[in-house]
Protein backbone atom coordinates (compact mmCIF):
# COMPACT_ATOMS: atom_id res chain seq x y z
CA UNK A 1 0.00 0.00 0.00
CA UNK A 2 2.92 2.38 0.74
CA UNK A 3 4.24 2.04 -2.82
CA UNK A 4 0.81 2.90 -4.23
CA UNK A 5 0.66 6.04 -2.07
CA UNK A 6 4.18 7.03 -3.11
CA UNK A 7 3.50 6.51 -6.82
CA UNK A 8 0.24 8.49 -6.68
CA UNK A 9 2.09 11.41 -5.08
CA UNK A 10 5.06 11.11 -7.47
CA UNK A 11 2.72 10.88 -10.47
CA UNK A 12 0.82 14.02 -9.51
CA UNK A 13 4.10 15.91 -9.10
CA UNK A 14 5.50 14.35 -12.28
CA UNK A 15 2.54 15.48 -14.37
CA UNK A 16 3.29 19.08 -13.47
CA UNK A 17 6.93 18.89 -14.55
CA UNK A 18 5.85 16.90 -17.63
CA UNK A 19 3.56 19.78 -18.63
CA UNK A 20 6.34 22.34 -18.22
CA UNK A 21 8.74 20.05 -20.08
CA UNK A 22 6.34 19.90 -23.00
CA UNK A 23 6.20 23.69 -23.09
CA UNK A 24 9.98 23.96 -23.30
CA UNK A 25 10.28 20.95 -25.61
CA UNK A 26 7.97 22.48 -28.20
CA UNK A 27 10.91 24.65 -29.23
CA UNK A 28 13.22 21.64 -29.33
CA UNK A 29 15.84 20.78 -26.74
CA UNK A 30 19.31 19.25 -26.82
CA UNK A 31 20.18 16.38 -24.48
CA UNK A 32 22.36 18.58 -22.23
CA UNK A 33 19.45 21.01 -21.79
CA UNK A 34 17.07 18.15 -20.99
CA UNK A 35 19.43 16.88 -18.31
CA UNK A 36 19.98 20.36 -16.81
CA UNK A 37 16.26 21.14 -16.64
CA UNK A 38 15.41 17.63 -15.40
CA UNK A 39 17.94 17.84 -12.56
CA UNK A 40 16.86 21.38 -11.64
CA UNK A 41 13.18 20.44 -11.53
CA UNK A 42 13.77 17.18 -9.63
CA UNK A 43 16.05 18.91 -7.11
CA UNK A 44 13.47 21.66 -6.57
CA UNK A 45 10.75 19.03 -6.04
CA UNK A 46 12.78 17.22 -3.37
CA UNK A 47 13.96 20.42 -1.64
CA UNK A 48 10.40 21.74 -1.43
CA UNK A 49 9.27 18.35 -0.09
CA UNK A 50 11.89 18.70 2.65
CA UNK A 51 10.80 22.28 3.44
CA UNK A 52 7.20 21.09 3.59
CA UNK A 53 8.28 18.15 5.73
CA UNK A 54 9.90 20.53 8.21
CA UNK A 55 6.80 22.70 8.30
CA UNK A 56 4.62 19.61 8.70
CA UNK A 57 6.72 18.34 11.59
CA UNK A 58 6.54 21.73 13.28
CA UNK A 59 2.78 21.87 12.72
CA UNK A 60 2.51 18.35 14.12
CA UNK A 61 4.26 19.43 17.32
CA UNK A 62 2.10 22.53 17.64
CA UNK A 63 -1.25 21.19 16.47
CA UNK A 64 -1.09 17.45 17.11
CA UNK A 65 -3.20 15.05 15.05
CA UNK A 66 -5.07 17.85 13.25
CA UNK A 67 -1.84 18.77 11.41
CA UNK A 68 -2.28 15.77 9.12
CA UNK A 69 -5.67 17.03 8.03
CA UNK A 70 -4.20 20.48 7.43
CA UNK A 71 -1.53 18.89 5.24
CA UNK A 72 -4.11 16.99 3.24
CA UNK A 73 -6.21 20.15 2.90
CA UNK A 74 -3.04 21.86 1.62
CA UNK A 75 -2.87 19.23 -1.13
CA UNK A 76 -6.43 20.02 -2.10
CA UNK A 77 -5.67 23.75 -2.06
CA UNK A 78 -2.53 23.34 -4.17
CA UNK A 79 -4.46 21.16 -6.61
CA UNK A 80 -7.15 23.82 -6.91
CA UNK A 81 -4.50 26.47 -7.46
CA UNK A 82 -2.91 24.33 -10.19
CA UNK A 83 -6.26 24.02 -11.95
CA UNK A 84 -6.75 27.80 -11.67
CA UNK A 85 -3.25 28.42 -13.08
CA UNK A 86 -3.77 25.94 -15.91
CA UNK A 87 -6.93 27.76 -16.96
CA UNK A 88 -5.35 31.21 -16.54
CA UNK A 89 -2.19 30.27 -18.42
CA UNK A 90 -4.25 28.84 -21.25
CA UNK A 91 -5.67 32.32 -21.74
CA UNK A 92 -2.41 34.30 -21.52
CA UNK A 93 0.99 32.74 -22.17
CA UNK A 94 4.06 34.76 -21.24
CA UNK A 95 7.22 33.09 -22.55
CA UNK A 96 9.98 32.42 -20.01
CA UNK A 97 13.43 31.15 -20.94
CA UNK A 98 13.66 28.08 -18.72
CA UNK A 99 16.90 26.85 -20.23
CA UNK A 100 19.26 28.65 -17.82
CA UNK A 101 19.76 31.20 -15.07
CA UNK A 102 16.87 32.98 -13.40
CA UNK A 103 14.34 31.60 -15.85
CA UNK A 104 15.28 28.04 -14.89
CA UNK A 105 15.35 28.94 -11.18
CA UNK A 106 11.91 30.61 -11.30
CA UNK A 107 10.42 27.74 -13.32
CA UNK A 108 11.84 25.13 -10.93
CA UNK A 109 10.59 27.07 -7.91
CA UNK A 110 7.12 27.63 -9.34
CA UNK A 111 6.55 24.01 -10.35
CA UNK A 112 7.80 22.75 -7.00
CA UNK A 113 5.25 24.67 -4.91
CA UNK A 114 2.97 21.63 -5.06
CA UNK A 115 5.82 19.69 -3.44
CA UNK A 116 5.57 22.00 -0.46
CA UNK A 117 2.05 20.70 0.17
CA UNK A 118 3.15 17.11 -0.41
CA UNK A 119 6.06 17.55 1.99
CA UNK A 120 3.76 19.02 4.61
CA UNK A 121 1.51 15.98 4.46
CA UNK A 122 4.06 13.23 3.77
CA UNK A 123 4.60 12.55 7.47
CA UNK A 124 0.93 11.77 7.85
CA UNK A 125 0.43 9.32 4.97
CA UNK A 126 2.70 6.74 6.59
CA UNK A 127 5.26 6.13 3.85
CA UNK A 128 9.03 5.67 4.19
CA UNK A 129 10.44 9.19 3.73
CA UNK A 130 13.66 8.37 1.87
CA UNK A 131 11.90 5.98 -0.49
CA UNK A 132 9.24 8.61 -1.22
CA UNK A 133 11.82 11.32 -1.90
CA UNK A 134 13.86 8.98 -4.10
CA UNK A 135 10.82 7.98 -6.16
CA UNK A 136 9.73 11.64 -6.48
CA UNK A 137 13.24 12.59 -7.65
CA UNK A 138 13.40 9.83 -10.28
CA UNK A 139 9.83 10.39 -11.51
CA UNK A 140 10.46 14.15 -11.77
CA UNK A 141 13.57 13.62 -13.90
CA UNK A 142 11.82 11.07 -16.12
CA UNK A 143 8.69 13.22 -16.49
CA UNK A 144 10.74 16.31 -17.36
CA UNK A 145 12.84 14.39 -19.87
CA UNK A 146 9.71 12.84 -21.42
CA UNK A 147 8.02 16.24 -21.67
CA UNK A 148 11.08 17.83 -23.24
CA UNK A 149 11.46 14.94 -25.67
CA UNK A 150 7.79 14.73 -26.65
CA UNK A 151 7.08 18.47 -26.49
CA UNK A 152 7.44 19.23 -30.17
CA UNK A 153 5.22 16.31 -31.15
CA UNK A 154 2.52 16.73 -28.51
CA UNK A 155 2.15 20.50 -28.54
CA UNK A 156 0.37 22.97 -26.31
CA UNK A 157 -2.90 21.03 -25.90
CA UNK A 158 -1.22 18.23 -23.96
CA UNK A 159 0.80 20.73 -21.90
CA UNK A 160 -2.34 22.48 -20.65
CA UNK A 161 -4.18 19.21 -20.14
CA UNK A 162 -1.36 17.68 -18.08
CA UNK A 163 -1.21 20.65 -15.71
CA UNK A 164 -4.98 20.58 -15.28
CA UNK A 165 -4.95 16.80 -14.74
CA UNK A 166 -2.13 17.17 -12.20
CA UNK A 167 -4.26 19.58 -10.16
CA UNK A 168 -7.19 17.18 -10.26
CA UNK A 169 -4.96 14.30 -9.14
CA UNK A 170 -3.65 16.37 -6.20
CA UNK A 171 -7.18 17.23 -5.09
CA UNK A 172 -8.27 13.60 -5.32
CA UNK A 173 -5.10 12.50 -3.51
CA UNK A 174 -5.78 14.93 -0.65
CA UNK A 175 -9.38 13.73 -0.37
CA UNK A 176 -8.30 10.07 -0.46
CA UNK A 177 -5.71 10.63 2.28
CA UNK A 178 -8.28 12.44 4.46
CA UNK A 179 -10.75 9.59 4.02
CA UNK A 180 -8.06 6.99 4.73
CA UNK A 181 -7.10 8.82 7.93
CA UNK A 182 -10.72 9.25 9.06
CA UNK A 183 -11.55 5.59 8.41
CA UNK A 184 -8.08 4.38 9.49
CA UNK A 185 -7.42 2.58 6.20
CA UNK A 186 -3.91 1.99 4.80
Amino acid sequence: MNLVKIFVVALSLGLDVFAVGIGVGMRGAETALKIRIGLAFATAEVVMNLVGLGLGALAGQLLGAVAGYIGFAALIGVGGYMIFEAIREAEEKVPLDMSRGWGLFIAALSISLDSLGIGFSILYIGVPLYLALGVIFVVSICATFAGLTLGRALGRRVEEGAELFSGIVLILTGIAFILAKVFQVG
